[in-house]
C-alpha cells in the first residue's frame, strides 16, 4: 500500500481541538482521498473508529529573501491535512506509539 499519512501535526491550536472534540490532524499526501486516509489510519491505529474525516489544501506561500545580488523568489510547497473525528471514548496516543 501506497504511503497516504505523512506526519500526525501537534500544535497548540490542533492539541486544544483534540481534547475538547476528539479530533486529530495529519498531514496526508496531496493525492490522498477520504477512503485511502480511513484505511491507512485504521491499520495505524486499529483500535480506533473513526466517524468523520475532513480534508483541506493549503496552497504553498510565496517567500522571498534579499541578497547582494537582488531579490530571489520563492514559494513554500502545498500541503494537505486531514482532520478525523474519532468515536467518543477513544483515543490517539502519538508519543507512545510511534
Amino acid at each position: 500500500m501506497k504511503r497516504v499519512l505523512i506526519k500526525p501535526l501537534i500544535t497548540e491550536k490542533l492539541t486544544g481541538i483534540q481534547e475538547k472534540e476528539n479530533k486529530y490532524a495529519f498531514e496526508v499526501v496531496k493525492t490522498a482521498t477520504k477512503p485511502q486516509i480511513k484505511a491507512a489510519i485504521e491499520e495505524l491505529y486499529p483500535e480506533v473508529t473513526i466517524t468523520r474525516i475532513n480534508t483541506m489544501i493549503n496552497p504553498g506561500k510565496p517567500k522571498g529573501r534579499h541578497t547582494r545580488r537582488g531579490f530571489i523568489s520563492g514559494r513554500t510547497p502545498a500541503t494537505k491535512k486531514a482532520i478525523i473525528s474519532i468515536k467518543e471514548g477513544q483515543e490517539i496516543d502519538f508519543f507512545t506509539e510511534i
